[in-house]
């Protein structure tokens, strides 16, 4: 199995078609607790002990965005936040959807994902 995290994301061309539905089905595999929405994106919630944690896991995910020109959809409710991952130039799912969610549980591994 390649590692995700070893990878960088790369721009899509707009002939780029999203990801077949046994694809993500495949790729959910190596991002540990992510889930898929209608196949289109991709989500993960994640829950700290406060606000405070809750804000420094979101600015490393912030600058972990800038680093792979990739930018995730951030939703925070105090010490919860969940993080949604789309490619929107191909309304749909790419590899670089997958790299991001693996570097993102890499910034977090400690964190368990709530329901």
């Amino acid at each position: 199995m390649d590692d995700l995290t070893s990878k960088k994301c790369v721009p899509c061309e707009s002939w780029v078609p999203p990801m077949a539905p046994e694809k993500v089905m495949e790729m959910l595999q190596k991002v540990k607790d992510w889930e898929t929405e209608e196949n289109l994106k991709i989500k993960k919630k994640f829950e700290f002990k406060d606000f405070k944690e809750a804000m420094e896991f979101v600015n490393k995910v912030a600058n972990l965005a800038e680093e792979e020109e990739h930018h995730p959809n951030i939703f925070i409710a105090y010490n919860k936040v969940t993080i949604t991952l789309t490619t929107h130039f191909i309304k749909g799912l790419h590899e670089n959807d997958f790299i991001l969610a693996a570097k993102i549980n890499n910034l977090t591994s400690h964190k368990e994902p709530i329901s």
